[in-house]
């Protein structure tokens, strides 16, 4: 086995997103930073492509057409309980980041992530902490975050979370139907 096959086994990577486009992209881009990539659309195909040779690494979609990729965690770290997963979500919050860090993920990045993240975070020594974002929430996201882990805490019940946040349940139904705050 020559070093570069050593470095390509070491550097597999498992992309699992139902964005073909943005899939095919992203896995383009981290072969060219030296990963081995397999590319799937859904949990099932993860779930086969991941059974047959464990990646060392992966990087997961949140919401799927045939479910979420959190579910898909435990099942990789069960097969690898080594491997450095990262999620991705275009509609990211702090409790589902909070739960992807206890299910095993690495990280929780939001998309579009560039590959140049996803690489570093993937490749992050073991206790290392990520560096700083460069731009950091601002108040009003960190606000807007906060309702929504309340919200998913009440089980999505939006009387219940405006009892608990002290706030009337239209103000609050019209906070949740808009986007979240940059």
């Amino acid at each position: 086995m020559t070093f570069d096959d050593h470095v390509a086994k070491d550097k597999t990577l498992l992309v699992v997103d139902d964005d073909h486009a943005f899939r095919q992209r992203l896995a383009r881009a981290m072969e060219r930073r030296g990963f081995a990539t397999r590319a799937a659309e859904t949990l099932q195909e993860a779930r086969q492509l991941a059974g047959a040779e464990p990646p060392n690494y992966a990087v997961l979609d949140m919401k799927l057409e045939d479910g979420n990729g959190l579910d898909l965690v435990p099942y990789l770290r069960d097969l690898n309980p080594a491997m450095r997963v990262v999620i991705l979500t275009g509609y990211g919050n702090i409790a589902t980041a909070v739960s992807a860090v206890k299910l095993g993920a690495v990280d929780y990045l939001a998309k579009p992530a560039d590959p140049d993240d996803i690489e570093a975070t993937l490749l992050l020594e073991s206790g290392d902490k990520p560096p700083p974002p460069e731009n950091p929430m601002s108040a009003d996201r960190v606000r807007w975050e906060h309702i929504q882990r309340v919200y998913e805490l009440c089980d999505r019940n939006v009387s219940e979370t405006a009892r608990r946040l002290n706030m009337h349940r239209r103000t609050l139904q019209r906070i949740l139907a808009k986007r979240s705050p940059r």
